[in-house]
């Protein structure tokens, strides 16, 4: 008889009655799916994969363990158990593009109650605001200072073909286009027909490339959402903020640019060989070619929508005189004008544009010189189509190529650069011959350093070899400020930054790499990361010693007193654990905050954060509402990536929806931010007691003798590192503690086996204590009022209700005498963590106030626990085989992939 699970916490969840037209395109697209299963391998394999996903529902419904439906999926061949995990994957995605047009569907509702915006929309913020005594003048002063920095960066947990991209477009597209019924019945059966093409030539084509993505692939991958999706919606926000403006305040001025866009993707060299100076210089000229590109289709079509004549429509004198000069600057372009437009003012203006953006593209001596002379342009004609009764003749669609222009001029999106700071030593240790260099005093370091980096001296090895890659990335970072404009280029972020000299070695290379600007500055905005908990505990001292350093305040003068410090969420977590992690990132903010103010600077800060909990997921509106006094200030620079691109920006109107919400909860912290707490000092004493105590229990689970062996047994950590994700290696080195194993694939592995113990361990031993010595009261009042400790203990209730013991427990079995040691651990510390989220929270089930979150775990764990169960079985042959079968590695993959979009946000 199978043992009973402890309950099943969302078996009670009941679908919202607004949700029910979701369960419809589920169940809809699961019939399409299956019909494709019958005919690409017969109605005996679909049949197999109905009696295995009911056996699923049946496990959850009735709380059995997994043993019933582990023996359903025993003995499966290699290719058997490949194609079952392919089928139950495809569910996903169509169970996934499902969700993402139900929230178009939600929105669109929300957009037909001229009363009711929806939460967390511009409008919805702007009428909140109003309440709350914001004027336009107000408003409009903070809409000056917004600057939102979505960063893109190269850290996949899904790595799907651009090819798959497009085709799940395409099945949006199908279901988008019916919301609203009002297709016909032919019409839809084409639709569907489409949609059925499109799935089937997905079920075709393999997920991801055998060979590992090279820097450029990657840059491929983050463009597609860079010129597509968030290219196509950039404007349409721009649209719905004057909209709201215009409705809330009866505001109809200018706008400011509030959104930019940077990207990693070419330049994080911190711990990965493959990026270096060339695919510094590689993916900034790939970058300019695809806005050249977008600008010069769209200036195109444009030439053909303005198609005015000068006898009906007058036009700017400046319109005719720019023409002129094109002419002489571009004569072929000019000669191959039909002589039936010479009388279409616009379009000859516009057909000149087109060349001159060509010639950028080819650097011809008739290119633009900057964007800036490319924007004037667009201006000019926009501002005479406004002038001369064009406002509904084309000047709305030369408005939105402007809006595009003035937020990825030629460059698309900045490119940061990283590094470590070890390497910056090692660089100066062959530059002045010392090869004791890094292990010199800090403050001889600083001393040292303080001539090269303010320019008074050159180093005694200016062409040492073992320096020259380094220095080779300044010279290329020159060239690109050079050639594209300062805007090209984003932050320097030091990894491991610890000391002020650290800050200082970049700009001492940085002008050995002569990136040194007319006035004799560095133009570089440099930006210690600080990642462990040490480092953020640290982070305060160091940064009020580097702005006490004459020869980096007269740098940070040049660049108007601002000074951008990055948070690292990653390896915080992985070093103390996500109490630990939480506090020192909350309580170093603060800090930082009063160093800047003392010093009179303004201080920025650049969240990295990642897709799980653990690793500063989540919700932004909260994120930042719990934020310290302050820390926003007008400005949101964060990290996007892996399986988090996808899900925001993968389709138009959800990367609207996001942009939107990013700015509501930017506006929202800065303007209003939580009122003053007289009760926070003491909520303070009680939270920094639970970083000590979670970071403790986390510590004690990690360090213990034979955890290593446990880790890479208990999980499938060693297919992830042969996987073909990234570019960057899994780990610096032999693995010899959690330090040596990077941030991602140690939460991808953990969330593989269903345990996802990064995001919750310590918590409940650390809550089990301090209600000792606080008292239980207290810690309920600061769930209650306390938005920090409120939105940690919601993250933590979600990652809680995604994670499945009994599934980890088989996992863990596979690490043999170490599971009956660790194991009982984890579990443990999982039941104790669970009784005291729902004793803080006062509910008696997990996700208890976020039904749709627990219908849509509830909608998937039919099919990624069948997936979960075929990994163990596959990875204990796997290993028993030595490691060395590659169909049973495929097949392994196909579950990592297919357990990943069931999960979403795993890395």
């Amino acid at each position: 008889m199978a043992k009973k699970i402890q309950n099943d916490p969302l078996r009670r969840v009941e679908t919202l009655p607004q949700d029910e037209p979701l369960r419809e395109d589920v169940r809809r697209l699961g019939s399409v799916v299956g019909e494709m299963l019958a005919e690409q391998y017969g109605p005996e394999f679909l049949t197999y994969v109905e009696a295995v996903r009911t056996g699923a529902i049946r496990r959850r419904e009735q709380g059995e363990a997994p043993d019933a439906l582990a023996k359903q999926l025993a003995g499966l061949s290699v290719s058997s158990a490949e194609m079952l995990t392919r089928a139950f994957s495809t569910y996903f995605q169509v169970v996934n593009t499902a969700e993402r047009v139900h929230r178009i569907r939600r929105r669109r509702d929300y957009q037909r109650q001229d009363n009711r915006p929806q939460p967390d929309s511009l409008q919805a913020t702007l009428t909140k605001l109003k309440a709350d005594g914001v004027g336009i003048d107000e408003l409009m002063d903070w809409l000056r200072r917004m600057d939102i920095e979505p960063v893109f960066t190269a850290h996949p947990t899904e790595s799907i073909r651009r090819a798959l991209l497009q085709k799940e477009q395409e099945i949006v597209r199908t279901l988008v286009d019916d919301l609203d019924g009002n297709r016909t019945p032919q019409e839809r059966e084409i639709d569907w027909a489409q949609l059925r093409m499109a799935l089937t030539a997905g079920w075709q084509t393999r997920e991801a490339s055998p060979v590992r993505p090279t820097v450029q692939d990657e840059f491929e991958h983050v463009s597609f959402y860079l010129s597509d999706p968030i290219y196509r919606v950039l404007p349409v926000f721009y649209e719905s903020l004057a909209q709201a403006l215009k409705l809330v305040y009866g505001y109809e001025g200018a706008l400011p640019r509030v959104l930019r866009f940077a990207s990693w993707v070419g330049g994080d060299m911190d711990g990965n060989p493959n990026v270096n100076a060339q695919t510094v210089e590689d993916t900034l000229r790939s970058q300019r070619a695809q806005a050249l590109r977008r600008y010069i289709d769209e200036v195109r079509h444009l030439a053909q929508l303005l198609s005015q004549t000068d006898d009906r429509a007058a036009v700017d004198a400046e319109i005719p005189m720019r023409s002129g000069r094109y002419r002489e600057l571009l004569p072929e372009i000019a000669a191959a004008i039909r002589p039936r437009h010479a009388d279409m003012p616009y379009r000859v203006l516009l057909t000149l544009i087109a060349g001159r953006l060509q010639a950028t593209l080819a650097g011809t001596l008739a290119r633009y010189g900057h964007a800036d002379e490319f924007i004037g342009d667009i201006e000019l004609i926009a501002s005479s189509l406004w002038n001369n009764g064009g406002r509904h003749a084309g000047w709305f669609a030369v408005n939105r190529l402007l809006w595009r222009a003035r937020s990825f001029g030629f460059h698309l999106a900045r490119l940061d650069v990283r590094q470590d700071s070890r390497v910056h030593s090692q660089a100066l240790a062959a530059l002045f011959g010392d090869p004791d260099w890094s292990e010199r005093a800090a403050e001889e370091q600083q001393q040292t350093l303080a001539a090269y980096a303010a320019g008074g001296a050159r180093a005694p090895r200016p062409a040492a070899p073992e320096a020259a890659s380094t220095l080779a990335v300044f010279d290329a970072m020159a060239r690109a400020v050079k050639d594209y404009g300062h805007a090209a280029v984003g932050l320097y972020i030091i990894s491991m930054a610890k000391k002020p000299a650290d800050v200082l070695a970049v700009l001492a290379l940085a002008r050995q790499g002569g990136f040194v600007d007319e006035a004799g500055t560095v133009p570089l905005d440099i930006a210690p990361l600080f990642e462990t908990v040490d480092d953020l505990r640290n982070g305060p001292e160091t940064l009020r010693a580097l702005l006490d350093d004459a020869v980096y305040r007269t740098h940070l003068a040049a660049r108007g007193d601002r000074q951008v410090v990055m948070l690292g969420y990653s390896d915080s977590g992985k070093d103390g654990g996500i109490v630990a992690s939480r506090w020192a990132l909350q309580r170093a903010q603060v800090e930082l905050l009063e160093v800047a103010a003392e010093a009179g600077i303004q201080l920025n800060f650049f969240h990295g954060r990642g897709g799980s909990a653990s690793r500063g997921g989540g919700k932004i509106a909260p994120a930042l509402m719990a934020s310290p006094r302050g820390s926003v200030a007008g400005v949101l620079r964060v990290t996007e990536q892996g399986e988090v691109i996808h899900r925001k920006y993968g389709i138009r109107a959800l990367g609207l929806r996001t942009l939107e919400q990013s700015a509501s909860a930017t506006l929202t912290a800065s303007m209003r931010p939580r009122e003053a707490e007289p009760r926070e000092a003491d909520w303070k004493k009680t939270m920094a007691a639970l970083a000590q105590y979670g970071r403790e229990a986390y510590r004690d689970f990690v360090d213990r003798e034979g955890f290593v062996e446990y880790f890479r047994t208990a999980t499938p950590i060693d297919v992830i590192e042969r996987m073909t994700l990234g570019s960057r290696p899994s780990r610096r080195g032999t693995m010899k503690g959690v330090e040596s194993l990077r941030a991602i694939p140690w939460v991808f592995a953990w969330t593989q086996c269903r345990a996802v113990l990064t995001a919750w361990y310590g918590l409940g031993s650390a809550l089990e204590r301090a209600a000792a010595e606080f008292g239980e009261d207290r810690l309920l009042e600061m769930a209650r009022d306390w938005g920090f400790f409120e939105t940690l203990l919601d993250d933590v209730d979600m990652v809680l209700a995604k994670a499945d013991l009994d599934i980890a427990e088989r996992f863990s079995k596979l690490a043999g005498s170490r599971h009956d040691e660790f194991f009982p651990l984890v579990r443990g510390e999982f039941e104790r963590t669970k009784q005291w989220i729902l004793k803080l929270k006062r509910e008696d089930r997990l996700l208890a106030r976020e039904p749709r979150l627990a219908q849509s775990i509830r909608l998937r764990n039919p099919y990624i626990d069948p997936m979960s169960l075929i990994q163990v079985e596959l990875l204990g042959r796997w290993r028993d085989g030595g490691s060395e079968d590659e169909e049973l590695l495929r097949a392994l993959v196909a579950t990592v992939n297919g357990v990943a979009q069931g999960l979403q946000n795993t890395g």
